[in-house]
């Protein structure tokens, strides 16, 4: 098994000033929480703006990012260190293939988290995607299966391409909150959240904008058409997620793999040999008593 590479997170001083003194104390807050190793996953279809996040949060090009490959063939970890906290980022390919969510791709996915722990899921979309079809509640629903329902405890929405102005009229905000509400309605239906759960499944939604025409404050933060700074804002919702007090998700082999086949019968063995013993074998004993009876008689009478 090849060891990951963990690098000292330099990268974090390219921030502006104001965002590193951020930064580092949502890593404080989390490190004076006994959080001192926090893994992401970063799922969605592709060509959302998956990898770039992943490079915007980490602060350097860790993945590669192209106008004619839309996303990384398979899946990556970007491990990074700074005063004993270690941040892991695991970018991964579209979950779309040919129009239907791909099997194969979501299966390599989990093979290559076996053994991982994932802390924060961030489901990545774009929030100039103007509908929610069945392919959307496809993909949640596939998510759900290959990593258990409570992953939505420990998950937040991410909608890249913030930097845009809304049609027909609408105010940011109303445009904002109608495309989050449409897809958090999506991720209920799909990960089968009852209206009576929902409470305990309460998903963030944030802002991303990762291309270099994003605005900027006064403080050279990248901020978003709100005027809020969208890259400690995004690490602030990841810290409250870690410290929600739900539990992460460990991804091991039964979780792969799912229930052993051998043992997806044994519940019903008992009902079965109750079965038999009352409608076969007392059925078969009544006809061999019934046959013995009518030999043992005198056929005189």
């Amino acid at each position: 098994m090849a060891v990951q590479l963990v690098r000292e997170w330099t990268a974090i001083q390219q921030f502006p000033a104001a965002t590193q003194e951020k930064l580092v104390d949502l890593l404080s807050k989390l490190k004076n929480q006994n959080v001192n190793t926090l893994t992401i996953l970063v799922m969605g279809k592709g060509g959302v703006g998956k990898s770039s996040t992943v490079n915007s949060i980490v602060g350097e090009r860790v993945v590669t990012v192209s106008a004619f490959q839309s996303e990384t063939p398979r899946p990556v970890i970007v491990s990074r260190s700074r005063s004993g906290f270690t941040l892991n980022i695991i970018d991964t390919p579209g979950l779309v293939e040919g129009g239907y969510v791909s099997d194969q791709v979501l299966e390599t996915i989990k093979r290559f988290l076996l053994n991982k722990t994932i802390d924060v899921l961030l489901y990545v979309d774009r929030l100039d995607a103007y509908r929610v079809d069945n392919l959307d509640k496809q993909i949640v629903k596939a998510i759900t299966d290959g990593f258990g329902k409570d992953i939505w405890q420990k998950s937040m929405v991410v909608l890249t391409h913030a930097q845009l102005s809304p049609p027909d009229l609408l105010s940011y905000e109303e445009f904002f909150s109608r495309r989050s509400e449409s897809l958090l309605k999506c991720i209920r239906q799909g990960a089968r959240i009852s209206k009576m759960d929902a409470q305990n499944y309460a998903i963030p939604v944030a802002l991303v904008e990762n291309s270099g025409r994003c605005n900027k404050n006064e403080y050279d933060e990248k901020i978003l058409p709100t005027g809020s700074p969208w890259i400690p804002t995004l690490v602030r919702t990841i810290t409250e997620i870690t410290l929600n007090g739900k539990k992460s998700i460990l991804v091991d082999r039964k979780l792969i793999e799912g229930p052993n086949a051998n043992d997806r019968g044994k519940l019903f063995i008992p009902v079965i040999l109750a079965f038999q013993y009352f409608f076969v074998i007392k059925t078969i004993e009544k006809w061999i008593n019934k046959d013995i009876s009518r030999d043992t008689k005198s056929p005189w009478g």
